[in-house]
């Protein structure tokens, strides 16, 4: 039975400021056989691609990339902020419309690994999934695909993604 994700996903104008239309991915969470389509449609573009881990960044990243694993029967690596991780880390740094911002992640959380699938909620301007892509790529670990939940057509991040194939299950 094929679901409407687009019906599920919450428009909320003038969120976090006016001008802004924030796609809500809570009411698609709350769904459960949505959520399931949902996760199931990632993972089965990528099931039989070799993934060894999954990787998303914080903090709705955790909520797709980590299902998504348990979906694909492997392992899951966040990245974070600066200073919530409690080992030793690798932090990149990234350009925000208005300043910058960092990320991290474990120095050996990708050992013995040599292909991963990068996974977030959203695809934005695209800063954060390539912040992510970038420390994955520093400790020298391949990446079969990104995929999103959302696509933002109109903010242009599938451009700062051309070396990877991407996935968004609905597009706006």
């Amino acid at each position: 039975m094929e679901i409407d994700l687009r019906s599920k996903i919450r428009d909320i104008p003038d969120f976090p400021k006016p001008g802004v239309r924030f796609r809500d991915i809570t009411t698609l969470l709350r769904d459960g056989p949505a959520w399931r389509h949902a996760i199931k449609s990632i993972a089965d573009v990528y099931r039989d691609r070799g993934v060894e881990m999954v990787v998303g960044p914080e903090a709705r990243g955790f909520l797709v990339g980590a299902t998504v694993a348990y979906e694909l029967r492997v392992g899951f690596v966040p990245v974070r902020r600066p200073g919530k991780l409690p080992a030793r880390t690798l932090r990149g740094e990234y350009v925000l419309e208005y300043g910058q911002d960092a990320l991290e992640i474990h120095l050996d959380a990708l050992e013995g690994c040599s292909k991963v699938l990068v996974v977030d909620d959203l695809l934005a301007t695209g800063g954060t999934i390539k912040a992510t892509l970038d420390l994955v790529r520093q400790l020298g670990v391949g990446v079969v695909g990104v995929a999103f939940l959302i696509e933002l057509t109109y903010l242009g991040g599938r451009e700062n993604l051309k070396d990877y194939e991407v996935t968004a299950l609905v597009r706006f």
